[in-house]
């Protein structure tokens, strides 16, 4: 059989010693990297690794330095109560971090060996400080911290103190899996005195008398606000707007703060879309930041908009280019800009000169470089995943591309784990165009035998299958229970054009659905694929086209597993929270007229009277992006007919699965399931 384009992307890492292979038991093994920061005099990188306790069921994270040359990794902190975060080096090599190592969040300082650890501050326990930066200089520091700004029922009706409710008069109530009424999270800046700690009884709201949230709510952090070198101006993303107007506009903005004179000013005035992640200049003349030019698109792709303060002008410093901005880091010198940005299913390093010009692909390779920090005219530190290992931190010369390794987080628990062989391939769609595949192949895979076969169903939308390392829909996993995993970039996917990422907004049953069906076809002309074992899974939009296909599959699938996934569009519309995505990804509201063809043609309920495959449903209760009654409406429709079908249901979870217990408990149901429907046994069909 003619065999379509291959490329080798990864081997088996740890084959030579190799033992076992994934289980959910040991991804929640897995020490995961979270913070990093490179000290003043670049020499050593401070970084925070958290642990999962499955008995406990939670984590706990603790402080480790690494030089930035390579050398030998050291733990700085060991808590077993509580958790260090929000990793700060003041200008006199000392680190500070938050703990409630007291019994509230705090800020402490210690020697760089971990000794001389000290408590700095008496933050009162209630007011819930979060996302804490020092100014460069040391002189000032900034945090968050939640202000109400509304009533509660208690506050309406104070006779009735133990009332369980919430009175709602507006539209953005509540947010992916929070509640958002009556607090907001302002900015605070606060001065630090010579021994290091904040000066006076508490910080200045510079957002007073506002009902906005800054950083943006739910995920915005610190990396949303910045200090000006000086230390007299700090810059901050907030979208100011509230209700229904918030909940249908992406259009947040760049304020800057001017502490002498407590005056503020908007950067980003009349840029319509999103404007985040705040970055000055190394001599504080300039600030970037990143920005999306279309309003309500929250996919849009996200280009460096450059203000220059003499000026007083905007530049859009990657005008015309195809990749998406993340991460923007300026160089020392201050006249280039360095970024992340997917790319053909990996994540690499660009560079851009601050004056605009011809972008520059630093990096290259089957693995993505996500965050990153510089250490150095020419160095960064990047924190590295591929698809089967976590993540660690490498550091990376910017003019050679040379990588050097700098921890080896989990050495012990993946040493003797055996990976299978990633493969990509192209795929020509129904429409000619040529698509990447990711397929994954079981540990010891022997090509004369014949393999159950997964469809992986993307979400986002706009999420690219790239290099990232999953501790849920981990595809090493899957091929571990001996399936082979196909993942295709299909159509709406970042890191192919602006036009292969955009054209799936407003034809999400459309083409995107073709593009899976072209991927498992061609791969399913191999002979090693069970074309009786074939199944199809997938979570948020990926959910939605398992629903989507379980009426259109025409026989190719035995069975189906929707996590979080949307069936009815018409009752999705005005129960999800953020408008703008639905007005935009959907094409209009469900009342309009003429009716969008994503109600009459793309509306997965409409096809349930095909439905004829078994399929497992997967919903959170605090999932407010794709509310519950989805996974209900789905699977009341699969019992009504008489279809083979299971409920699982996680009343304190929301769109992610996040509790160790509930994340183990997840997989086991996912592969029980599998093994139930395709009958895999735990071994290839002859």
């Amino acid at each position: 059989m003619h065999k379509p384009l291959i490329t080798a992307l990864l081997l088996l890492p740890f084959a030579a010693a190799a033992q076992t292979t994934y289980t959910p038991e040991l991804l929640m093994k897995l020490g995961r990297l979270g913070e990093m920061q490179v000290s003043p005099d670049q020499k050593t990188v401070a970084y925070t690794v958290t642990r999962y306790s499955l008995a406990d069921n939670k984590g706990q994270s603790d402080i480790w330095l690494v030089p930035t040359a390579g050398g030998a990794a050291r733990q700085l902190t060991n808590t077993p109560t509580t958790s260090e975060n929000t990793l700060n080096w003041r200008p006199d090599g000392r680190l500070t971090f938050m703990s409630a190592e007291s019994g509230s969040d705090q800020l402490y300082v210690m020697n760089s060996d971990g000794s001389g650890k000290q408590l700095l501050s008496s933050f009162p326990a209630d007011e819930g400080v979060a996302n804490l930066k020092y100014a460069p200089k040391g002189n000032f520091i900034l945090y968050t911290q939640d202000v109400k700004t509304g009533k509660s029922v208690q506050d309406w009706y104070p006779d009735l103190p133990k009332a369980d409710a919430k009175i709602i008069d507006d539209l953005n109530y509540r947010h992916w899996s929070s509640w958002d009424d009556y607090k907001v999270s302002h900015v605070f800046f606060q001065p630090v005195g010579a021994d290091g700690k904040p000066v006076g009884n508490g910080g200045k709201d510079i957002m007073a008398g506002e009902k906005f949230d800054a950083p943006l709510q739910p995920f915005g952090g610190n990396e949303q606000l910045a200090f000006s070198p000086d230390g007299y101006s700090l810059a901050y993303t907030s979208r100011k707007l509230t209700g229904k107007a918030e909940a249908e506009s992406t259009n947040s903005d760049i304020y800057l703060y001017d502490i002498r004179t407590g005056q503020t000013r908007n950067l980003s005035e009349g840029l319509g879309g999103y404007d985040t992640e705040p970055v000055f200049s190394p001599d504080g003349s300039q600030v970037a930041w990143l920005s999306m030019a279309t309003p309500g698109f929250e996919s849009d792709r996200n280009g460096i908009v450059v203000y220059d303060f003499k000026t007083q002008k905007r530049q859009d410093v990657t005008a015309g280019s195809e990749q998406a901005a993340s991460n923007i880091r300026w160089s020392p010198d201050g006249k280039t800009i360095y970024f992340a940005s997917a790319l053909a299913g990996t994540q690499q390093l660009f560079s851009v000169p601050a004056k605009g010009g011809k972008l520059k692909q630093l990096t290259k390779g089957a693995f993505n470089y996500n965050g990153f920090e510089l250490a150095g005219k020419d160095a960064v530190i990047v924190n590295k995943t591929t698809q089967a290992t976590p993540a660690d931190l490498v550091r990376v010369d910017l003019k050679t591309g040379r990588e050097t390794v700098l921890t080896n987080i989990n050495q012990t628990e993946l040493a003797g784990v055996k990976t299978g062989r990633l493969e990509s391939r192209m795929v020509t769609t129904t429409d000619g165009k040529q698509m990447q595949v990711y397929v994954t192949f079981p540990p010891d895979f022997d090509p004369a035998k014949k393999y159950p076969t997964l469809l992986y169903c993307q979400g986002g939308p706009q999420s690219p299958i790239s290099q990232s390392f999953s501790f849920r829909w981990n595809f090493q996993l899957m091929a571990a229970q001996g399936y082979i995993v196909v993942a295709p970039n299909r159509r709406g996917l970042p890191g192919f054009g602006t036009e292969w990422n955009n054209s799936i907004s407003g034809d999400w049953g459309g083409q995107p659905i073709r593009d899976y069906l072209s991927a498992i076809d061609a791969v399913s002309q191999e002979p090693y694929v069970d074309k009786d074992r074939r199944g199809c899974v997938g979570a948020s939009y990926g959910g939605y086209s398992v629903y989507q296909l379980a009426g259109k599959h025409e026989g190719r699938f035995k069975t189906f597993i929707a996590h979080a996934g949307l069936y009815n569009l018409v009752s999705w519309y005005p129960t999800t929270e953020e408008m703008f995505f639905a007005k935009h990804d959907i094409g209009g509201a469900p009342w309009e007229t003429p009716l969008h063809k994503s109600y009459t043609e793309f509306n997965p309920q409409q096809f349930a009277q095909n439905w004829d495959t078994p399929i497992l449903v997967i919903h959170g209760a605090k999932d407010f992006r794709v509310p519950e009654d989805q996974g209900m409406e789905a699977f009341g429709t699969a019992q009504l007919r008489g279809i083979p079908s299971r409920f699982l249901y996680f009343p304190n979870e929301g769109h992610w699965i996040q509790k160790p217990q509930n994340a183990v408990l997840w997989n086991r149901v996912f592969f029980e399931w599998l093994g139930r429907t395709l009958k895999p046994e735990g071994q290839a069909k002859q």
